[in-house]
């Protein structure tokens, strides 16, 4: 079957025939109708988080999916071939930049019935990460103050909307021809990324969502109260995320040192870190399937590219720019 791959880390991303999926007795096959493109596609393309999560290549990249059964397993009992589902594939198994994918049938869900099948594409990964950085992570209830960073982009066009029925204040960052948009989603407070200082503007913040890392991830952390807490998910990776998932001795080493300027000024400030990798979720993706069909999420498509356009789109989504997700569409 036809797929995007890579030869090696760092290696360009480009079109072969692999084999077809093998489908195990928990797995659906799925027919792929679109597949959603997100930043970690680059970031494993180039081998930014190969020390946590190591592929060989060659690999199928891509970790969101939308399509139809046409096959399940001995043990399959939640869907049937036929039934419409969207997923974010476990790690390593990951490769919906193709024609079929094999997934655990504990990943997949029924698509919410009120939106198509590409903004369904869009919403996995982006909206599991929301999920789990607010509310398991965060702890966000009513009251609280929320700093989502890029509010525009795929992540945080859902952050905000999830934040806002949580009961939360919400500011975010943008460039201001994204104001008026990201306020229709709900954010209360909107910084200009390019004429304003958000560490200047904000302060008392209970929860700040990083999606950059570096110097933005220092600075956020000066924006919380006492208490607070920052998540990551541009990292660094912490000894806590480490511990978490069974890393060996050496990679909490590599983690504790790359983590220990952020964590050294979060203790100074009495706020606290954590990285968050997502984690796929077949229950929850129901559960937000709920909340689109009832309105109180909408996914926002950007931009979507033809299957031979894989490699541009990619490359795209990495120069910015895009609201919303950007959506790869089927073979």
């Amino acid at each position: 079957m036809r797929a995007f791959i890579i030869d090696g880390y760092d290696k360009p991303l480009h079109e072969a025939e692999v084999p077809e999926p093998s489908v195990g007795p928990d797995d659906v096959l799925i027919s792929i109708a679109a597949a959603g493109l997100n930043g970690i596609d680059e970031r494993i393309r180039t081998g930014y988080f190969r020390l946590i999560l190591p592929y060989r290549p060659p690999f199928t990249l891509g970790h969101d999916v939308a399509g139809t059964v046409i096959r399940v397993g001995a043990q399959v009992r939640s869907c049937v071939p036929g039934d419409v589902v969207f997923a974010r594939p476990r790690d390593h198994r990951i490769g919906t930049f193709a024609e079929r994918i094999a997934v655990d049938q504990a990943d997949a869900a029924s698509v919410p019935s009120s939106i198509s099948i590409v903004e369904a594409a869009s919403l996995p990964l982006v909206a599991l990460t929301a999920w789990q950085a607010l509310v398991e992570k965060g702890g966000v209830t009513a009251g609280h103050k929320v700093l989502i960073h890029g509010g525009a982009g795929g992540v945080g066009t859902i952050a905000i909307q999830l934040a806002k029925p949580l009961g939360a204040q919400v500011a975010t960052t943008a460039s201001a021809r994204n104001a008026d948009f990201v306020r229709s989603l709900g954010a209360d407070v909107v910084i200009d990324y390019a004429s304003q200082d958000f560490a200047e503007e904000l302060s008392g913040y209970d929860f700040v969502l990083d999606s950059l890392g570096g110097e933005n991830l220092m600075k956020s952390l000066g924006v919380l109260r006492p208490g607070g807490i920052a998540v990551g998910i541009a990292g660094p990776p912490t000894p806590a995320f480490a511990r978490e998932n069974g890393l060996n001795p050496l990679l909490r080493l590599a983690m504790s040192a790359l983590s220990r300027r952020v964590r050294g000024r979060a203790k100074r400030l009495g706020v606290g870190y954590e990285f968050l990798f997502m984690r796929a979720d077949g229950t929850r993706l129901r559960e937000i399937a709920e909340l689109v069909d009832a309105g109180v999420i909408r996914p926002v498509v950007g931009a979507t590219h033809a299957f031979d356009e894989a490699p541009n789109a990619l490359a795209a989504l990495e120069r910015g720019g895009i609201r919303g997700k950007s959506v790869l569409l089927g073979a």
